[in-house]
């Protein structure tokens, strides 16, 4: 039977800043979907949203995985009948020894491949919704203006994963551009320096970097579609 809420799947979202986005998506009411590499962390992290009152569920979601992929959209059509929100969130820091081309060639089948077609597998589900919403977990490191600058450490200039970063930017503005005549909006999303597994030296708390995807996930019909934001803030491509 098709569930009468909003329905968001949010990819690499067992921990961190993608199962913050599904609690604070959830609070809103809308029945969140937790993608997850792994099947028991994946249900774990959903019984603890539903122990808040949130209606969570998990889904088997290698983003490296064919077949994990090709499932979802059987998956999404059959148990609820509809997909309003994509979050793309998983991602993949590969060069902690160094950007050789193999740590390369694996951020940007994580980063960009992956997010690129678990995109396209579900955008009929997409199409079909009042108001689909594609977010894209991007960085501010992807930004060519910011690495351009000269306001940018050397640490900071990660081949690969910078790299990626602009590469799913211009995934998303040319999203938005095939998607201009529809109701779905598709967006960037900056969630700042977070202290996480892949950025213990962050700033700012998961409640807080969650924020920005979760607004654009949100968007009202005359919000943007096709930007680049961090908490209200348009940033440079």
């Amino acid at each position: 039977m098709a569930n009468a809420n909003r329905v968001a799947l949010i990819t690499g979202a067992n921990k961190g800043i993608g199962l913050e986005i599904a609690r604070q998506l959830g609070q809103q009411g809308i029945t969140v979907v937790i993608g997850s590499r792994d099947t028991g962390r994946g249900e774990a992290a959903a019984a603890g949203l539903k122990a808040m009152g949130i209606d969570a569920y998990a889904v088997q979601l290698d983003v490296l995985s064919t077949a994990d992929i090709t499932a979802l959209p059987g998956y999404l059509g059959t148990k609820f009948g509809r997909l309003d929100i994509l979050v793309n969130n998983a991602g993949v820091i590969e060069e902690h020894g160094g950007a050789t081309p193999e740590a390369l060639r694996k951020t940007l089948e994580a980063n960009v491949v992956a997010p690129y077609a678990i995109t396209q597998a579900l955008l009929p589900l997409l199409t079909a919704a009042p108001a689909g919403r594609i977010v894209n977990q991007s960085s501010a490191l992807g930004s060519l203006d910011l690495n351009a600058s000269g306001d940018l450490s050397l640490e900071w200039m990660l081949p690969a994963y910078n790299s990626s970063k602009a590469a799913l930017n211009m995934l998303t503005v040319i999203q938005a551009a095939q998607l201009k005549d529809t109701p779905i909006k598709a967006n960037a999303a900056h969630p700042g320096s977070v202290k996480t597994d892949l950025n213990p030296q962050g700033s700012l708390n998961v409640r807080e970097g969650a924020e920005t995807a979760v607004t654009l996930a949100t968007l009202l019909e005359d919000g943007p579609t096709g930007g680049f934001f961090h908490r209200g803030e348009t940033l440079a491509w």
